[in-house]
């Protein structure tokens, strides 16, 4: 854990990520982009980190201007069919459970479909409040995302709690003025400036009482 500044907070709200923090789609992102590089003849960039973009970022560096529209519904159709391989990670269906589903919302840097999709696919039921990468003009590391779901909640932002497992997305948080854990499911350690980290979900509990939403590690 980085620290234990959560410890004895309460919340109002809690904005999950998805991909890698509720489910597990790292195998199937490898298949959809190998295919989406191969089709569109793009080289893979091995020299950089891609997580945490949106498709439509990764897309305009890849391909012209003119063939972007056409990329993006490639991109999403196969992100949205190649979900045999997508599964719940640890404590993430325990997690929404004990959660109101008035007081939790997805933030995400996909689109709503691809989300949808996913979270189907883990056997996750989705929030009533889905924010994605469809709704806001700035994708993550901008703020855009995670605004717009504490307001979709009608919560004050300094009183949402983000998780994520991406730089990008913990920036996103912190510029958005929320509180931040860091679950370790894909990126070092070292690269995840959090108010906490856990390994992932299962080794958080979830407590709710008049005080809000608080946090055990």
């Amino acid at each position: 854990m980085a620290s234990d500044s959560l410890q004895g907070r309460h919340f109002d709200a809690v904005i999950f990520d998805v991909d890698q923090t509720l489910v597990d789609s790292a195998r199937a992102l490898g298949e959809v982009w190998g295919r989406w590089m191969a089709e569109y003849d793009v080289e893979p960039d091995t020299s950089r980190s891609w997580h945490g973009w949106t498709s439509e970022a990764i897309i305009r560096l890849c391909l012209p201007e003119e063939r972007v529209a056409e990329g993006l519904r490639r991109i999403e159709e196969l992100e949205t069919t190649l979900t045999e391989d997508i599964t719940a990670l640890p404590g993430a269906a325990e997690s929404l459970a004990a959660l109101p589903p008035e007081r939790v919302a997805v933030g995400t840097s996909g689109t709503a479909a691809v989300a949808r999709a996913r979270l189907a696919a883990a056997g996750l039921d989705c929030p009533p409040v889905l924010v994605s990468a469809d709704d806001v003009e700035h994708g993550k590391p901008a703020p855009d995302v995670f605004l717009a779901a504490a307001h979709g909640l009608g919560a004050d932002p300094t009183r949402c709690l983000v998780v994520e497992d991406a730089a990008a997305g913990l920036a996103a948080a912190r510029a958005a003025g929320m509180d931040t854990l860091a679950v370790m499911t894909s990126t070092p350690p070292d690269q995840l400036d959090a108010d906490a980290r856990v390994r992932d979900l299962s080794e958080v509990a979830w407590r709710v009482d008049e005080a809000g939403i608080a946090v055990e590690l």
